[in-house]
């Protein structure tokens, strides 16, 4: 028989507004395991899981005499998500007063959902009162309360020892916190179930929460304009600071989950680092900065498909993506690999082309070309570092060139990477920088189009790569030019490109006096321009996120503001309740402007 062996929830501490969704391992008949669940539609030898959610709040007012506390709840009510406070009745002789009216209510959502009238009979037709069940039949002109059979549980509004009260407030395996939710306890149950009688079968497994808390909000942070005007604007959902002829680019290391654990970030509440908890952080903020074009780095394939994609098209937006390589042996599901993913606004571009580079290819052709087979595979093992990055192409549905170029496509190629981790190979670094330059120029001579390079390059300001990218070349004398066992910088002059880049917010630095300016140049290093920091843990402080932009085609308009670092040191380092990813966002508005003739 059906039998759960185990039922957790990936965090004790519910917060209003993220889904709470247990873990619930099976045994199947045949003695195998499943973590699948097993629905009312889909039984497995006869018998199915249904679940109910409680919540210990212990004063419920009858929705039509406000003077007497409810004895029981419409379970329909619940079921069709109509508002809580108009499922209480005082009551059986209350609610079957007030049923005729009541009944429009279920009317109303049963037209919404397109439910048949068996389901809805089905769904509304069950009340208790002091522990036992009832079933309402009949039609809004003739209304009988009888007896019914034994429920599914022993009542939709129950006693506990000491006198309170659990009210029902869902019905399915995933249930959202709400406001109403807010200092109360949580209980999940999940019971196996008879297909054929309704009734359960063996004992209910449990599980308590801790009391639901309000989901904690970052500060918001202002968009700065650069370019001598004189306000600042706010970030909300109300709307944009950018004008139709500009555009705003997001890049964001939202830290994968599989990175994400307890033993790294010890000092972040374990709810605030489980994945149901920091998704719906995520999306909130990036939702929030209403970018048209956001790059993201430490995508997990499967969060993509199942979440960022899904839920980032309902705010308008196109995803593209590109999973890091798994040649490196790996252990684990190959679906938790991150990978790098941009999104555009359908509303404001279309897609032309996407290139992907995997560096993993890029190192086995140079291998191939510049070493005997004997080196190979030293050398491979030293540059396999499965990383990648996504370049795209898009075409403007606004218009920025004006009256000199009328009817011109306006095209922007759009870089997207991460670039390797370990800091004892800053060989591998710098050649993965150069690599994904030569790409970029191969796109820069084959059109004329503005370009930016975005994303996680764990190389902080004034190293070597940091350098190629913002200065066009590396010294030769710069000291991590000194490791290169396998001789792959070599010879140090081919360190150089001609992508006219500049880093976006070294424009804080460069632009005249203008509202928040000297705050955020007090957030700058003197020395290279750069954020004092994009990525704040406990063990790391400084900068490793940039968006780079091609000076000859693209202005700054605005900054998103850098966070204080005495702030946020005094209450915690990254990731935090608030902000649920050890780096912090970038984004900057730019104008295409027009090249000067060649």
């Amino acid at each position: 028989m059906l039998s759960v062996l185990r039922v957790h929830l990936p965090s004790d501490i519910p917060i209003v507004g993220c889904e709470l969704t247990p873990y619930v391992l099976l045994r199947r008949p045949d003695k195998t395991f499943t973590t699948d669940d097993v629905p009312d539609s889909a039984p497995v030898d006869g018998h199915f899981l249904r679940y109910r959610i409680q919540s210990d709040r212990n004063v419920a007012i009858c929705s039509i005499h406000p003077s007497e506390q409810a004895t029981l709840q419409c379970l329909g009510c619940v079921k069709a998500k109509i508002p809580v406070a108009k499922s209480y009745h005082c009551s059986p002789k209350c609610f079957s007063d007030a049923w005729q009216h009541h009944r429009v209510l279920h009317d109303r959502a049963a037209s919404a959902v397109n439910e048949n009238g068996n389901e809805e009979e089905e769904l509304f037709g069950r009340f208790n009162s002091s522990g036992s069940a009832a079933s309402l039949s009949g039609s809004a002109s003739t209304t009988s309360l009888t007896n019914g059979s034994t429920p599914l549980y022993p009542a939709a509004v129950t006693q506990r020892s000491g006198g309170e009260t659990w009210f029902e407030v869902g019905r399915f395996k995933t249930y959202t916190p709400s406001a109403d939710d807010i200092g109360h306890v949580l209980k999940f149950e999940c019971v196996v179930v008879d297909a054929e009688t309704k009734l359960p079968v063996g004992h209910v497994n449990t599980i308590l929460t801790s009391r639901v808390i309000p989901a904690p909000s970052p500060s918001p942070r202002h968009l700065i304009p650069v370019n001598g005007a004189d306000a600042m604007g706010h970030l909300d959902s109300d709307g944009r600071v950018s004008s139709s002829g500009t555009f705003s680019v997001l890049s964001y290391n939202i830290l994968s989950d599989v990175y994400a654990t307890n033993d790294v970030y010890s000092y972040c509440p374990s709810w605030a680092l489980s994945w149901p908890y920091r998704r719906q952080n995520l999306l909130r903020e990036i939702v929030g900065y209403r970018a048209d074009i956001v790059c993201l780095q430490e995508v997990q394939s499967d969060h993509y498909e199942e979440f960022f994609a899904p839920e980032l098209d309902k705010h308008g937006y196109v995803g593209l993506y590109k999973r890091k390589t798994n040649e490196v042996v790996y252990i684990g599901n190959t679906n938790t690999i991150d990978g790098c993913a941009t999104f555009f606004r359908r509303d404001r571009f279309l897609h032309v082309k996407k290139y992907e580079v995997e560096f993993n290819k890029a190192a086995q052709s140079w291998t191939d070309s510049q070493l005997p087979s004997s080196q190979k595979k030293t050398a491979l093992s030293r540059l396999f570092k499965d990383n990648v990055a996504l370049i795209v192409v898009l075409e403007a549905k606004f218009g920025n060139q004006g009256v000199d170029n009328p009817g011109k496509r306006q095209l922007l190629c759009v870089a997207n990477t991460h670039v390797n981790v370990h800091q004892d190979l800053k060989d591998v670094k710098l050649w993965q920088v150069h690599t994904l330059l030569k790409g970029l120029e191969k796109i820069a001579a084959s059109a004329d189009i503005p370009m930016l390079v975005c994303g996680d390059f764990n190389s902080v300001p004034g190293s070597a790569p940091h350098s190629l990218l913002a200065m066009g070349k590396v010294d030769p004398l710069h000291p991590e030019l000194a490791a290169d066992p396998l001789g792959i910088l070599r010879p140090n002059s081919k360190l150089v490109h001609q992508l006219p880049l500049v880093s976006a917010y070294s424009s804080f630095a460069r632009i005249g006096v203008g509202l928040g300016l000297e705050q955020q140049r007090r957030r700058l290093d003197p020395t290279t321009n750069e954020p004092l920091f994009t990525n704040c843990t406990r063990d790391f402080i400084g900068t490793l996120d940039y968006i780079f932009y091609t000076a000859d085609s693209l202005t700054v308009e605005s900054l998103l503001e850098l966070l204080d670092e005495e702030g946020l040191r005094k209450d915690t380092a990254l990731p935090s309740p608030e902000w649920s990813s050890d780096h912090i966002a970038l984004l900057a508005e730019f104008r295409c402007t027009p090249r000067a003739r060649r």
